[in-house]
């Protein structure tokens, strides 16, 4: 196995690609053998050094637009489907969303990104007051504007690009092999089409997916190849945090280790890409800094959607200590 990664990391860094026979043998490194995961760890943050160098990217999110969703994502805590208790609320004004940017900008962070909750973006009106607040806070901020609304038409996201966002986040979640099993009132498709629309209307896309939803070592590997096959460069990957009155309220969460080999394994797959630590990340306990050295070399900081999230000033002492430069 030992010369196996070797060759592999060699052949990436000399400009070719991963198989996908190849990186399935590599999800199934046994995390016990220390010496062999380092070694794949060192490899993927060899690959990130060439391909990217050592910038950290951090970006953070605010729901501006909380619960009531009519989709069935059996994770999420803001579906009208599943008693959760979560915070309603309808679309914040433009004060309360200013506030909260310029605090973000204050810490050092690069991006800022309005979620909503929902399928898309329902009417008129609330399509009008979105661009209104991205048009304000692109003269009124720095900050490198990212949206996530949903599943949204080519006129929609024209709009919104018009309107000063350069970057539309929709994830594929899993692969198109498993995402029947995580959603039945859209399907995978639907947010492919929303992903290559986005493109079109030229906003760069931030797209990813969610560890421990059952889902098999192969299913992130198909994932990972399939967020390749679209052009992707910015990939959130998020980790399952267990929310009570959802049907994966008791799923169990894979270990840290397993995590990190699964993000490591995404910069072997997109070696020119920003892996980002995104939401549940605090399911890596004491093991968050070793993502720093496979791979990782981005980060969604402060508060997540409906969960607390990480520490800015800290998060940026933890990257900079890993020899990345922010």
């Amino acid at each position: 196995m030992k010369k196996f990664i070797e060759e592999v990391t060699q052949k990436i860094l000399d400009g070719n690609e991963i198989s996908y026979d190849e990186a399935l043998k590599m999800i199934n490194i046994d995390e016990k053998n220390t010496e062999i995961l380092d070694l794949f760890f060192l490899g993927a943050n060899k690959i990130r050094e060439k391909y990217v160098g050592n910038k950290a990217n951090l970006c953070t999110i605010m729901n501006a637009k909380s619960g009531r969703c009519s989709e069935d994502c059996k994770y999420c805590a803001q579906s009208v489907h599943y008693n959760t208790g979560v915070t309603e609320y309808s679309l914040l004004n433009y004060d309360e969303i200013l506030e909260r940017a310029l605090e973000v900008q204050a810490l050092g962070v690069h991006k800022f990104s309005l979620v909503t909750s929902g399928r898309g973006i329902g009417c008129d009106e609330e399509m009008n007051k979105l661009v209104e607040i991205y048009t304000r806070l692109n003269k009124d901020t720095n900050l490198k504007l990212c949206a996530s609304h949903g599943i949204l038409t080519f006129e929609q996201l024209s709009k919104l690009k018009q309107a000063g966002v350069s970057t539309y986040h929709h994830n594929v979640e899993t692969s198109s092999d498993n995402y029947k099993n995580i959603c039945t009132t859209h399907d995978y498709e639907e947010r492919i089409k929303t992903i290559k629309n986005a493109v079109k209307v030229g906003l760069e896309v931030c797209c990813g997916g969610i560890f421990s939803m059952g889902e098999s070592k192969e299913d992130r590997v198909k994932m990972a190849f399939e967020i390749k096959s679209l052009g992707i460069t910015s990939i959130p990957l998020n980790i399952l945090m267990p929310i009570k009155g959802t049907p994966y309220e008791e799923l169990e969460v894979i270990s840290p280790l397993e995590i990190i080999k699964s993000m490591a394994l995404f910069r072997y797959i997109i070696p020119n890409s920003y892996i980002r630590y995104a939401g549940g990340r605090m399911a890596l306990k004491d093991k968050q800094s070793l993502g720093f050295n496979a791979g990782i070399n981005a980060a969604l900081v402060g508060n997540f959607l409906t969960t607390i999230g990480s520490n800015v000033k800290n998060d940026k002492k933890m990257i900079i200590n890993a020899g990345l430069d922010i």
